[in-house]
């Protein structure tokens, strides 16, 4: 923690667009996972304060996920309804991430290809935008921050853009322009003009002129107005009681139940992959190209959980969405992280009547400029100038995002890269050199460094394919390693070369005595 507070000019007033950012995802995501409210609050509290304290992420930062809502759902139908008995798997999910940690799984992010993690950040940024745009107009029946093409309302991403046009909101739509048009002006003229613009952000001053429209509105002053469904709303607390009785706390009496344990696993399992993802993300964004310890990040995201589950908070994961909004707008180190925990915390106790007068319109502006930071134009014209092993998987991971969810475009953007990984492979395990004499053909093939049991196909089609009467060397003296499988292929083709009239001679491989 040594050095925390050295970049606070930056880290301020990027963890207030962080904070702005997280209060709806956050109630929005406990909506979706039929939790209570307060519970998206509590998770987002404790990823900031809690797992921003212990984790190696100088930028990720975590909280609830929607990519976790169909889990709590379907885990609460499971266990009756109880939402008591779920705080318990939670617990346990965030003791087996420990454990993971420790035993130093967090290797695994290592093994994602670098297209399909760039898929990852520009298929996000397209379908936050996508996402924002009805709330930019101001139809929001759906609840915030869902990232799945198929909502739970039985719509789907683009059918909610043709259900927005007949409930056009020109109040909402009046907001989403101004706080637009601040957001442009500050960035791109006033923050290289002054450094006055330096030291307050722009989305601040564009949830300020939210605000201030919709009491506008509310007053009479512009004819226009905002439902209750068109601004943020978090739990209001009438006394002290009243916000203490908002922590549940867990069932204990649930440690025989053979579900939560299954329950456990399953939110482990998903939330460790969900932040490893996002932890290679949010390293490529990172501006000084810093490598979180993954390990250490596991271990980090266990401790969460495991806080999040006994004071009452819904799962946690680090999320990109929220890590994105701290790298745009100018996060340095993990204060930025921290603080947006401590603002949601006491915001939650002290001022939630103005948090409730903050209109979506305004987040929805902010969205717009942190998906289009992340999906920028020219990304797609620098992975295609790379070539098809890597425009391909880059493609196909930000279709599989905007058409399915996070988890299953990454898993159509993995196997597509394999298959190009695989394609290489087959193509490329030796290099093989033909010299034509009186005695015939004359063949030098020499191995490469690593010769894997993908090479074995490939290998053994061009030793099928050597013609009667030739003379082979196959020289594998450079390589440091050979699959055990294609030794044993070369091995065989040595024998079976007697029959052939084929003369072999082997480098730097085992030999079989005649």
């Amino acid at each position: 923690m040594k050095g925390l507070f050295k970049h606070v000019k930056e880290d301020l007033p990027a963890s207030l667009v962080v904070f702005f950012v997280a209060v709806p995802l956050c109630l929005g995501i406990a909506l979706a996972s039929g939790a209570p409210l307060f519970a998206g609050i509590i998770a987002g509290v404790v990823g900031g304060i809690v797992v921003g304290s212990f984790s190696g992420s100088p930028l990720g930062v975590s909280g609830p996920a929607a990519g976790l809502a169909i889990i709590v759902v379907s885990s609460m139908a499971t266990l009756g309804g109880s939402w008591e008995a779920f705080l318990l798997a939670v617990i346990l999910a965030g003791a087996i991430q420990l454990l993971a940690g420790y035993l130093k799984l967090g290797i695994v992010a290592y093994y994602f290809p670098s297209s399909v993690i760039k898929g990852m950040l520009t298929g996000i940024g397209l379908l936050i935008i996508l996402k924002q745009i009805p709330h930019a107009f101001g139809y929001d029946r759906d609840f915030e921050g869902s990232l799945s093409f198929v909502q739970p309302d039985g719509q789907n991403t683009f059918s909610e853009l043709v259900n927005m046009l007949g409930y056009i909101t020109p109040g909402a739509l009046l907001i989403t322009v101004v706080s637009l048009i601040i957001l442009l002006l500050w960035e791109n003229v006033l923050m290289k003009k002054s450094k006055l613009f330096l030291m307050i952000q722009g989305p601040l001053v564009a949830v300020v002129a939210g605000i201030l429209l919709n009491v506008a509105f509310q007053n009479g002053w512009l004819n226009f107005s905002l439902t209750e469904n068109q601004i943020v709303q978090i739990p209001v607390p009438t006394t002290v009681g009243d916000f203490f009785q908002q922590f549940r706390f867990p069932d204990f009496t649930q440690l025989t139940n053979p579900d939560i344990y299954i329950i456990a696993l399953v939110l482990a399992t998903v939330a460790s992959l969900e932040t490893l993802l996002c932890v290679e993300a949010t390293d490529k964004l990172d501006p000084y190209k810093r490598v979180t310890p993954t390990n250490r990040e596991l271990k980090a995201q266990g401790l969460g959980n495991i806080v999040s589950g006994l004071l009452g908070g819904l799962p946690i994961t680090q999320v990109i969405v929220r890590s994105s909004a701290n790298i745009a707008f100018g996060g340095k180190s993990k204060l930025s992280t921290i603080l947006h925990g401590v603002f949601l915390l006491l915001s939650a106790i002290s001022i939630p009547m103005v948090l409730n007068m903050i209109p979506l319109a305004s987040l929805a502006a902010i969205l717009f400029v942190v998906g289009y930071k992340l999906a920028k134009p020219a990304l797609f014209k620098h992975l295609y100038k790379q070539g098809w092993e890597h425009f391909v998987p880059f493609v196909a991971t930000i279709v599989g995002i905007l058409f399915t969810d996070l988890l299953k475009g990454i898993t159509i953007g993995l196997l597509v890269s394999i298959y190009f990984i695989l394609r290489t492979n087959f193509k490329n395990p030796y290099y093989i050199l033909k010299h034509t004499t009186n005695k015939g053909n004359d063949y030098r093939i020499t191995l490469p460094e690593t010769v894997s049991f993908l090479n074995k196909g490939s290998i053994l089609q061009m030793l099928n394919h050597i013609p009667n009467e030739s003379s082979v060397i196959i020289d594998g003296s450079k390589s440091k390693s050979i699959h055990t499988d294609v030794v044993e292929i070369i091995q065989n083709f040595q024998v079976n070369a007697k029959t052939k009239n084929i003369e072999i001679e082997l480098k730097g491989l085992p030999t079989i005595n005649p």
